[in-house]
């Protein structure tokens, strides 16, 4: 007597097709000193001292904008990055599609990277800090 496999559920990881643009980013990047990669969502971002200045998903890099450089962005005709939910479209304004010819240009692309981690230090500059815990008396 055959005894058939009970009905199973199996979690299998699906692998992914290796990033090629990452790393080439943080080629292009290389005279910036330590740029660290981190894996996010579906993605990865790019972090300069602690500060997440770019994020690369589904083969796309976004750059940290703030008031200093937003309008170049706007000039190129990019868009910040935006995700679907099941409740509808999320739109991250602090992250816009870096000009893809600027990939091409590794001065040019450095000068808005750049001004990206100047952008995502002002902004961690005016977050405001949590307040000091004070020591307990004894």
């Amino acid at each position: 007597m055959r005894l058939e496999p009970a009905n199973r559920s199996y979690n299998l990881r699906l692998m992914r097709e290796p990033d090629k643009l990452t790393p080439y980013v943080v080629e292009l990047l290389a005279s910036f000193g330590p740029v660290s990669v981190r894996r996010m969502f579906s993605g990865s971002g790019l972090f300069l001292n602690g500060l997440m200045f770019g994020l690369i998903i589904r083969d796309e890099l976004y750059l940290k904008v703030g008031d200093t450089n937003r309008a170049a962005f706007q000039a190129a005709g990019e868009a910040p990055f935006t995700y679907e939910t099941k409740n509808g479209t999320n739109t991250i304004t602090s992250f816009w599609r870096c000009p893809p010819e600027l990939l091409d240009d590794a001065e040019t692309f450095q000068s808005w990277a750049r001004q990206a981690f100047a952008a995502a230090t002002a902004a961690a500059r005016a977050k405001p800090k949590p307040p000091r815990k004070q020591p307990r008396a004894p």
